[in-house]
């Protein structure tokens, strides 16, 4: 890929990814920082990068990596907090402002993740499981549970209690 091919990429790109990394994520801040740096290590590889194979899909893997990587980050310390007894770590938001990136949120990462690909990026459930590395089927599983939980919490009869991120 060129600088110009890049460029032009980056620019038709730029804000649908970070939309869609936005509703994978739940945080909008989170979203532009990991697709930016996902940018970045793409212009690093721009010259390997083939434009007729999906660079799209590449950069949104990689943010999505980081997004992980540093959700990780955050799990541990937050861990090593409550380890420590420290009474100010916080909880989370309150549960009766749902919304729908509140209800994403509340679900497991996979599920979380394959429901945006699939509704928010229009991929199919095979380029969704090329994407996340599951089979087909366990991306139809995926999607059925999301579904269903989705429903739930945004008819506001979901359980206090937030499911962990498995």
């Amino acid at each position: 890929m060129t600088d110009e091919e890049f460029a032009v990429f980056y620019a038709q790109a730029v804000r649908r990814l970070t939309g869609q990394l936005y509703v994978m994520t739940g945080d909008f801040h989170e979203a532009q920082d990991v697709v930016q740096e996902a940018f970045a290590r793409a212009w690093a590889q721009r010259h390997r990068i083939d434009a007729d194979r999906g660079p799209e899909a590449w950069v949104r893997t990689v943010a999505w990596r980081l997004a992980v990587s540093r959700w990780r980050r955050i799990v541990r310390g937050q861990r090593a907090w409550r380890r420590r007894g420290d009474a100010t770590a916080g909880g989370e938001p309150d549960p009766a402002t749902v919304d729908l990136a509140a209800a994403l949120r509340r679900m497991p990462a996979r599920q979380r993740q394959c429901a945006a690909l699939y509704y928010v990026c229009d991929l199919t459930v095979e380029q969704t499981a090329v994407e996340t590395g599951l089979s087909a089927g366990t991306v139809k599983t995926h999607l059925s549970r999301a579904r269903a939980k989705l429903a739930l919490y945004l008819n506001d009869h979901a359980p206090a209690v937030e499911d962990r991120d498995a």
